[in-house]
C-alpha cells in the first residue's frame, strides 16, 4: 500500500508539474501573440485599436497669444470625438518647444509656424542633427509679414530701408527672422540700416508714434491690433514685399507664400489699396506615430468646425477648407490624408450625380 500510495503521489506530482509548465508556456505564448496582434492592430488601424479613445496634450504658446486661444477653441471640438477622451491645452514657448515636446512624447498635438517645422524635418538650425518625425494634420491661417512706415519716412520698398531706423522685432523672435530674410532678399543687412531697434510690437509702435523709428516689421495674423492702434495716432503706410524681392525670398525659403491684404476690408485695416507681401503658414501637427484613425478623426473634426459657422478665432475664418492639405512644408499624416481624399471623392461623386440629374432633366 505504501508503495502504491507513493507511486500514485509521484504520478500526480508529475501531472501537476506538467500542467503548470503547459499553462506557463501557453500564457507566455498567448501574451506574446496578443501583444503582436495588438501591435499589428495598432499599425493597421483595426476596429479593436480604433475603439480605444486617446488623451491628447495640445501644445500652444503663451497664454496671451493666438496659439493658446486657438487651442482653447479647438479643445471642445476635438473632445466631441468618440476617439478622444480628453484634450489638455498647455501653454508653451510656442513652435520650437512644441516640436521638441512632440519628439519627447510630452505633446501629441501642437501648433507651429512653417519655418520652424521646415527646419525640424530637415534637421537644420535649432534642430541640427535632431530631425523631427512630425506630420501635418491641417494647414492653418498665415502669419503675414506686415511692414509699416511713417508716411514721411521716404520708405516705399524694403530697398528704401537703407540708412533708416527700423524696428526688427525682439532678438531671436519670429519677427526678427522674417525681417532679416526680407532685408537679405532686398540685398540689405543690418549694417546697411541707420539704426536697428530690437523692439517688440508695442515698443515699435511707441517708438514710431514718438518719431524715433521710421518703420517696423510685424509678423502676425491680420489685423494686428498694434498696427490698428498706430493708425489712430500717426499717418502710416504699408510697405509691399513684392516683385524680385518676394520671388528671391520665396525661392530661398520654401515656407514663404505670397499674400495680399485686400483693400476695402473693414476687418483688415480698411485699406484704400491692397498690400502685396508674404506670409508663413501656421500648422496643426502631430507625431508621425499617431494612430491613423485618430489623425483622420482630428482632420474631420477640424474641417467640420471651419464650416460650422461657430468659429471663435477670427484668424481661422480666412482658412479655406480646400487648402487644409495643400502647399504644406510637412507631409500630411496618412490618416488625415485619408480623410481629405475621401472628402474629395465625395465631392466628385456629388458633382457627377448633379451632372447626371441635369442631363436627365434636359
Amino acid at each position: 500500500m505504501n508503495y502504491k500510495s507513493g507511486l500514485i503521489a509521484a504520478s500526480l506530482a508529475l501531472l501537476m508539474l506538467g500542467g503548470c509548465g503547459d499553462d506557463s508556456d501557453s500564457q507566455q505564448t498567448d501574451s506574446t501573440t496578443n501583444a503582436e496582434q495588438q501591435g499589428g492592430d495598432s499599425q493597421n488601424g483595426s476596429s479593436e485599436a480604433a475603439a480605444e479613445p486617446v488623451q491628447l496634450v495640445f501644445g500652444t504658446g503663451g497664454t496671451s497669444g493666438a496659439y493658446y486661444a486657438l487651442g482653447g477653441a479647438l479643445k471642445s471640438v476635438l473632445e466631441a470625438s468618440p476617439l478622444v477622451s480628453n484634450v489638455q491645452v498647455v501653454s508653451t514657448g510656442a513652435s520650437v518647444q512644441n516640436i521638441q515636446n512632440i519628439q519627447d512624447g510630452l505633446n501629441q498635438l501642437a501648433i507651429v509656424m512653417s519655418d520652424v517645422a521646415y527646419d525640424a524635418v530637415n534637421g537644420q538650425n535649432q534642430f541640427d542633427g535632431n530631425p523631427a518625425d512630425i506630420t501635418a494634420i491641417a494647414g492653418l491661417y498665415p502669419n503675414v509679414v506686415q511692414v509699416v512706415a511713417l508716411s514721411n519716412s521716404g520708405i516705399d520698398s524694403i530697398e528704401d530701408m537703407a540708412g533708416k531706423r527700423i524696428g526688427v522685432g525682439q532678438v531671436g523672435s519670429g519677427v526678427e527672422a522674417s525681417a532679416k530674410i526680407a532685408l537679405s532678399a532686398a540685398g540689405l543687412d543690418y549694417d546697411d540700416l541707420g539704426r536697428v531697434s530690437h523692439t517688440g510690437y508695442a515698443d515699435s509702435v511707441t517708438e514710431m508714434s514718438n518719431g524715433n523709428l521710421d518703420a517696423a516689421f510685424f509678423t502676425s495674423g491680420v489685423p494686428n491690433s498694434n498696427i490698428t492702434g498706430l493708425m489712430q495716432s500717426r499717418d502710416i503706410k504699408f510697405v509691399d514685399i513684392d516683385g524680385d524681392t518676394a520671388q528671391t525670398l520665396m525661392d530661398d525659403y520654401p515656407y514663404y507664400q505670397s499674400y495680399t491684404i485686400p483693400a476695402g476690408a473693414a476687418e483688415r485695416y480698411n485699406l484704400s489699396e491692397p498690400v502685396h507681401t508674404v506670409a508663413i503658414r501656421n500648422l496643426l501637427i502631430a507625431p508621425a506615430s499617431m494612430r491613423d484613425d485618430v489623425a483622420e478623426e482630428l482632420a474631420r473634426r477640424f474641417d467640420e468646425y471651419l464650416g460650422s459657422g461657430q468659429v471663435a478665432v477670427g484668424a481661422l475664418r480666412e482658412v479655406g477648407a480646400d487648402t487644409l492639405d495643400q502647399d504644406l512644408v510637412l507631409p500630411v499624416h496618412p490618416g488625415a490624408q485619408r480623410y481629405y481624399d475621401s472628402r474629395e471623392d465625395s465631392a466628385s461623386q456629388d458633382n457627377s450625380t448633379s451632372d447626371g440629374d441635369n442631363n436627365n432633366a434636359s
